[in-house]
């Protein structure tokens, strides 16, 4: 709450909430997905110091019908998710923090899940979310038109981008470059 009440323009494109009232609702929100087992948030902490950087969730956990007889009948994780509800504070910004959380996500999608694809969406308008998701590897398919409610509550026209399990291994080690320069 404190970031984004700082600085609420770096956050015109994304639900950051501001406040104490509205960042116990987004918590809650997170809490109760969680519990309905349709999403997983996380915190993203700088480790030195346990300063909050921002957050980012797992979502449309997709659980898909395979036939009974079928070897992915009766699996218990998701088939394919999506990565987003992502804020940084500025502090975080062109530091490894959202190279680090995606790699970190990814990692768990594909290879302790064994995901199909993990799916970003993000505002059409906000050119440096679909440039860091470029960055990390997603790949744009298109826009789905008034597909969500923007932080400016109208209904947004969403870029669509995925990463497929096939894809994965390139990725990751595009990633772990990054990382390692």
């Amino acid at each position: 709450a404190a970031a984004s009440a700082l600085d609420p323009q770096l956050y015109q494109w994304s639900p950051v909430p501001q406040g104490n009232a509205e960042s116990r609702r987004y918590i809650d929100t997170a809490l109760a997905w969680r519990e309905a087992g349709t999403a997983l948030a996380f915190a993203t902490m700088r480790s030195v110091d346990n300063l909050v950087l921002g957050s980012t969730r797992f979502f449309n956990l997709e659980h898909w019908t395979w036939p009974e007889g079928h070897p992915l009948y009766g699996r218990a994780t998701p088939d394919a998710c999506e990565i987003g509800y992502t804020w940084l504070s500025r502090a975080a910004l062109r530091t490894p923090a959202n190279t680090e959380t995606k790699l970190l996500l990814l990692t768990y999608a594909f290879e302790i899940w064994d995901v199909f694809r993990v799916c970003l969406h993000t505002d059409v308008r906000n050119q440096r979310s679909r440039a860091a998701i470029e960055r990390i590897g997603g790949q744009f398919e298109g826009i789905l038109r008034a597909h969500r409610m923007a932080a400016d509550y109208i209904p947004r026209d969403s870029a669509r981008y995925s990463i497929l399990a096939a894809e994965w291994p390139k990725v990751k080690q595009h990633l772990n470059q990054k990382l390692s320069r």
